[in-house]
């Protein structure tokens, strides 16, 4: 049963009340390697669904344009002021709905129209609001797009170098989607002081390692931070801005009004439960077990044969080109899903075959050490992803299915009972 239970809901909506428990089900049953997804707290989870959801508040804490803020600034105060302490960070603003439309904010507050911005290609790892082609990003701004190096899977920075200095950006964007490896935050630093362009970090996938001391953190090199409050740091759906001093008013004129009306209240008290979470000694100890179960993962499937970008990983991402197993990255997503495995299929670093059918498939591990599931359980993960992808009876599936359902009924999962 979902919990909190949806009994109200299922009073007055039993269709969606019972999609609702069976998507909870699904979330329980299943192990969840995409990367971009994770388990929130029964905290995170009540603050979501709260009567905050109620209240409109265009402007920001002390600066409303409606009344009745009483309660509802000491919320967003609380949220910033634990961003700000938890990254170490001058500036934040929690207001964000997402992660693209912070991006977009970063834009609107640094660089006009037509302008060259710099960032990581969409089939190398990064994000399509980094400037690729088919996004808004890509088609009001002048992109230059650097990749990976062919032999290694990694940033070639020296590339990076030579096209900043060939186009001299106004903004250049470093981390994405798909990046298995540490992104060396100094080093873009550098080339962006070169060229004087603001580095902005989006560390969407690995705010919650930062946080939690697993990965680098970018503050004192990137000028401006944007994430995602999900994934790693295990918060509601939502986004944050974090910068110096100098780009605070921009930010945050960008955001509102620029492109936003009234927050979302219900997800920034979630966002400050969350970031109250990550301030504890046991999330660093999650962040760095992420970690510790990516490489283990990683490590189980070399050994059987897989051929991951990079050759392995440094925080929770894997990425895995299977080209050499005969199959591609859809029908392997789709018998893994079949085998109780979720993940996703996505483009590796010069892919032959095309985007809505690629070569490789994502993993994540920040769900799986979520429910408890540790380094020790790895190699045997591994192994049902093997027999899942070489196998196309629905029997074998069901067999791998179910052996994972009696495994996960040793591991909660937060919001199931």
């Amino acid at each position: 049963m979902h919990q909190p239970p949806v009994t109200a809901l299922a009073a007055t909506d039993p269709d969606i009340a019972d999609l609702v428990e069976r998507e909870a089900r699904r979330q329980h049953d299943k192990i969840r390697l995409i990367a971009s997804e994770n388990y929130v707290s029964q905290a995170v989870l009540e603050a979501t669904g709260t009567v905050l959801t109620n209240k409109y508040s265009e402007g920001y804490a002390g600066k409303r344009y409606y009344e009745g803020q009483q309660f509802i600034d000491p919320v967003e105060t609380l949220a910033v002021e634990r961003a700000k302490a938890l990254f170490g960070v001058d500036h934040a603003n929690v207001q964000p709905y997402s992660g693209s439309p912070a991006n977009l904010a970063v834009y609107l507050a640094t660089v006009n129209p037509g302008d060259a911005v710099m960032g990581m290609a969409l089939p190398a790892g990064g994000h399509l609001t980094h400037g690729w082609s088919v996004s808004a990003t890509g088609k009001w701004f002048t992109p230059v797009q650097y990749g990976v190096r062919r032999d290694t899977g990694r940033v070639d920075l020296d590339e990076v170098r030579d096209l900043a200095k060939r186009h001299r950006p106004r903004l250049i964007f470093c981390g994405g989607t798909a990046i298995p490896r540490t992104i060396d935050f100094p080093a873009f630093a550098e080339i962006a002081a070169e060229v004087d362009a603001v580095l902005v970090a989006d560390i969407a996938h690995i705010a919650g390692l930062v946080a939690g001391g697993a990965h680098p953190s970018p503050v004192g090199h990137a000028r401006i931070i944007s994430t995602t409050t999900h994934k790693t740091l295990r918060g509601p759906r939502g986004a944050m801005l974090m910068s110096d001093e100098e780009f605070a008013k921009p930010l945050d004129k960008a955001v509102f009004p620029g492109l936003q009306g009234g927050p979302h209240n219900h997800t920034t008290a979630a966002i400050a439960v969350a970031l109250k979470e990550a301030a504890q000694p046991a999330f660093r100890d999650y962040a760095h077990t992420v970690v510790a179960n990516a490489k283990a993962l990683a490590d189980a499937l070399v050994e059987r044969g897989f051929d991951l970008v990079s050759g392995g990983t440094d925080n929770h991402l894997i990425l895995v080109d299977l080209t050499s197993k005969s199959i591609a990255g859809k029908p392997a997503a789709k018998a893994l899903d079949a085998a109780g495995i979720e993940l996703n299929y996505n483009t590796v670093p010069f892919d032959p075959r095309k985007p809505f059918d690629p070569s490789g498939i994502r993993l994540g591990t920040a769900a799986i050490t979520t429910r408890g599931l540790t380094p020790a359980h790895m190699p045997h993960l591994a192994g049902w992803i093997d027999r899942a992808i070489t196998t196309d009876n629905p029997a074998d599936h069901e067999k791998i299915a179910t052996e994972i359902r009696e495994l996960l009924t040793s591991f909660p999962m937060p919001g199931w009972a």
